[in-house]
């Protein structure tokens, strides 16, 4: 019953802030609630945290912000001697609180006497990662719960390189963050004393032309190009987010000029009133955007997350509607059109980078361009952080993407970007319409040249201590009885990553795994097919991913389906004892 001490100690603190305290008042008779609220404090990761809003520990608030922030400024303080004077780019996009708590993390960073960059209105996550860069700033801080529910918000930290934390960084940052004592006690500032004291500098015009000037270098037409190969027809739906105005900006200087926005989806929304769910990955986000579509007989339909940083796009299905494409389906036409427009010079060196649950066609069309592929583990931060890596080597950084609707085209952002992506999928629309041809028709010219490539994703949810034990289990019993076989394709080799070993099972010999621990299985299957079995790390669910390859589309679906149900009859069997 320890959480009712720490509740105690809010209700008692006498500056606790006016709305928290109205709002422990309103719940003051649910001890679930309460305890809910109090029972631990809101874990701060390797990317850094996320929850909902309200009071309490293991909420997002002022307090817990404070407490992140004090963290991070012990972390730069000790590691960089210049911290004060570089400073940190702060940015938000439109959920709740999250321009309070930008002001927030400035009012803690001036108590340390560190400057801070805090754009002066909502922008995306990706423009946050250029910011870092572009001002020499020591660490950027985003606030955005990317796609969660409204009632979230979050707290996301990067490094001097504009990308994500690294593994080692996060445990430095998350093991300062945990020493802190008190969140109520946390030294502030006032905003107005940060602001006369030159800590706090309200940021914004500029830094979006030093990226909109970055933005244009990634274009392989120019904009007499795009008007030649005829008007393309767009409709866009920031649903409800940050990318509005610079995807607009963005895909103007490039020269598009048939742009419709999504009009009910245009401005800013907490609340994301026009979706269930504010995710491009979910086809009902793009309900507005194909209706609309129809209307003006679109080539293209491009949505962005709220804080922008991934992109979906529909296209044309040739029965008058659209059809959703993957993440990895986007992705492989991306690599594609990217790799077609460099030289053999311009590729010479060249890497394309993905995930180990992203789809194999990318590493079969990068290879028929003459181009290797690198995987890491799930997460764009570890593709950023090979992109540093190259900056001390004679690789090059050609694309990275992950199934989830990531991609970046151009490292002069150090995540995933969904503008740059935005821009490359309405002038690769653009390519193939002078040629006759959708994007969906482009995806089959690839499937028929390099084989049919189809994925998916099962995710079981299971809830609470129980669940957890339950994916635990899921997780030994993969590892402890191994298939020989799995949906009539025989097993080619394992891939645990928390072993950091490869077991080839022809020969019976085991190689190292060049990556970071984690806890996942992939099975790499005959066919060029394979199953990766991964517990998520923000959610009660364990995903179990699969690829497929044939050389007719028929077998592939046949294929996906054999493994995913016996995937599922395994999982259901170790789940219910």
């Amino acid at each position: 019953m320890a959480w009712k001490d720490t509740y105690q100690k809010w209700t008692s603190f006498t500056s606790l802030d006016d709305k928290l305290k109205k709002q422990l008042e309103e719940v003051a008779k649910s001890e679930k609630e309460l305890e809910d609220a109090f029972y631990k404090d809101l874990s701060f990761g390797t990317g850094g945290m996320r929850g909902m809003l309200g009071p309490g520990t293991n909420r997002m608030n002022i307090y817990t912000i404070r407490k992140a922030v004090e963290g991070l400024a012990n972390y730069i303080g000790e590691t960089h001697s210049n911290a004060k004077a570089r400073g940190v780019a702060v940015a938000y996009d439109s959920r709740h609180m999250s321009k309070e708590f930008a002001v927030e993390t400035a009012k803690v960073l001036g108590a340390h006497g560190i400057k801070t960059y805090v754009f002066e209105s909502l922008r995306p996550t990706p423009v946050l990662s250029f910011a870092v860069r572009h001002l020499n700033a020591v660490a950027g801080v985003m606030i955005t719960a990317s796609h969660n529910p409204p009632e979230y918000n979050g707290f996301k930290v990067y490094n001097e390189d504009g990308g994500q934390l690294p593994l080692d960084e996060a445990g430095a940052v998350i093991s300062k963050v945990n020493q802190v004592e008190n969140e109520l006690t946390i030294p502030v500032k006032q905003q107005s004393d940060v602001e006369s004291n030159g800590l706090l500098e309200w940021i914004g015009e500029d830094v979006d032309q030093a990226y909109l000037k970055e933005l244009k270098t990634i274009s392989k037409l120019s904009p007499t190009d795009v008007k030649g190969n005829g008007p393309l027809q767009i409709v866009f739906t920031p649903l409800h987010g940050t990318s509005h105005d610079l995807v607009l900006k963005g895909l103007d200087q490039l020269g598009f000029e048939n742009v419709h926005v999504v009009a009910e989806q245009a401005q800013p929304d907490p609340e994301f009133s026009t979706v269930t769910s504010p995710n491009p990955e979910e086809h009902q986000a793009f309900s507005m955007a194909i209706e609309q579509g129809k209307e003006r007989d679109a080539d293209i339909l491009i949505g962005t997350d709220p804080d922008a940083d991934r992109l979906g796009v529909a296209v044309k299905d040739g029965h008058g509607s659209y059809q959703v494409l993957t993440g990895n389906q986007l992705g492989t036409l991306l690599l594609d059109y990217t790799l077609s427009h460099l030289t053999e010079e311009e590729r010479k060196n060249g890497y394309l980078i993905k995930t180990i649950v992203t789809t194999e066609m990318g590493r079969t069309v990068a290879k028929s361009y003459g181009v290797n592929t690198i995987d890491t583990l799930t997460g764009f931060k570890f593709i950023g952080e090979k992109i540093k890596e190259f900056e001390s080597n004679d690789n090059q950084f050609l694309f990275g993407y992950e199934e989830s609707y990531g991609y970046l085209l151009a490292s002069f952002v150090r995540d995933k970007d969904a503008l740059q992506a935005a821009m490359a999928a309405c002038e690769m629309a653009s390519f193939w319409k002078a040629k006759g041809k959708t994007l969906l028709e482009a995806l089959h010219t690839l499937y028929e040249k390099h084989g049919y490539y189809l994925e998916g994703m099962n995710s079981l949810t299971l809830k609470g201590k129980d669940g957890a034990e339950q994916i635990a289990a899921i997780m030994n019993d993969i590892r402890e009885n191994p298939f020989s076989t799995i949906g009539g394709l025989d097993v080619v080799s394992i891939e645990d990553y928390q072993l950091q070993e490869r077991h080839l099972v022809k020969t019976d010999t085991k190689e190292a795994i060049q990556l970071p621990q984690e806890n996942v299985v992939k099975y790499l299957l005959a066919k060029d097919s394979w199953v990766c079995l991964r517990p998520s790390g923000t959610e009660p669910k364990i995903k179990c991913y699969f690829g497929v390859s044939s050389t007719t589309y028929e077998e592939s679906d046949n294929l996906l389906e054999a493994l995913k149900q016996e995937m599922d009859k395994r999982m259901t069997a170790v789940t219910e004892g």
